[in-house]
């Protein structure tokens, strides 16, 4: 783990989407986010790769989406959410649409997929993720524009990415395993 990663304090309620779930509540106000993301990138890998290969395209119910495709997900969020945390830092007010993200599962081709292909373009994601927000500073941080036709900051991006994505493994451990 990186012990120079820059600390970034916990965002304020009026810093998110008010329609966003709470992610950021799964995670500790300790500023230490970027550890945090590292840890727990580490953590899903452990975790995935300890199942049986037939457990990856297990659904628990009908129209659920697989490990791989949830896996995939979590990519294509953080991905999106890394985008749009770059145009705001750089104070760029165009304002973004939104998204259905589940068009983009249904065209991921994500059960096709070898799993040492998604990690490696999870960590990819995560470490990319990682490096433009310790390069940023506070004020970055801080910056907002307009997503969905609200205010959003850069931070409480980023605390939606890695709160998603804890958010996850809990369904994946709760109803998958």
């Amino acid at each position: 783990m990186n012990k120079h990663y820059r600390r970034i304090e916990k965002p304020s309620g009026e810093e998110y989407l008010a329609n966003e779930p709470p992610f950021a509540d799964l995670l500790p106000a300790d500023g230490l986010l970027l550890n945090h993301m590292e840890e727990n990138f580490l953590s899903v890998k452990s975790l995935i790769y300890s199942l049986p290969k037939e457990k990856l395209q297990f659904r628990y119910a009908a129209g659920k989406w697989s490990i791989k495709e949830v896996l995939v997900h979590i990519i294509d969020m953080e991905r999106i959410y890394g985008y749009r945390m770059l145009r705001f830092a750089r104070n760029d007010k165009t304002i973004l649409p939104g998204f259905n993200h589940l068009d983009y599962i249904t065209y991921s081709g994500a059960d096709r997929r070898d799993l040492d292909g998604i990690f490696d373009e999870y960590e990819a994601v995560r470490y990319s993720t990682i490096g433009l927000l310790n390069g940023l500073d506070d004020e970055a941080l801080l910056r907002r524009s307009i997503m969905n036709t609200k205010p959003v900051s850069v931070r409480a991006l980023a605390y939606q990415i890695a709160g998603h994505e804890l958010h996850h493994v809990d369904i994946i451990r709760g109803r998958y395993l």
